[in-house]
């Protein structure tokens, strides 16, 4: 019906696709976030000079402020 059933925030933007895999008869749904692609680049690197990769140290200097730089992934079982 495209109702919403859940809702919840992940510790980071979700830089993977949802995936679904089952287990002794119980299936769960996991997802993965955190700080990929541009964004991660001069923060992963541990970059700190803003011309470094090319103004992406710039750019998201401050995202480390506003997200956790490690990746999670989170699991939830269905019911």
């Amino acid at each position: 019906t495209g109702k919403e059933l859940f809702k919840f925030k992940t510790p980071s933007g979700i830089i993977g696709n949802a995936m679904t895999y089952m287990h002794d008869g119980k299936q769960y749904v996991a997802v993965l976030s955190g700080v990929g692609g541009w964004a991660g680049i001069g923060l992963a690197a541990g970059l700190t000079n803003p011309t470094d990769g090319l103004g992406a140290v710039g750019g998201y200097s401050g995202l480390s402020e506003y997200t956790n730089l490690g990746g999670s992934l989170t699991v939830f079982s269905l019911p």
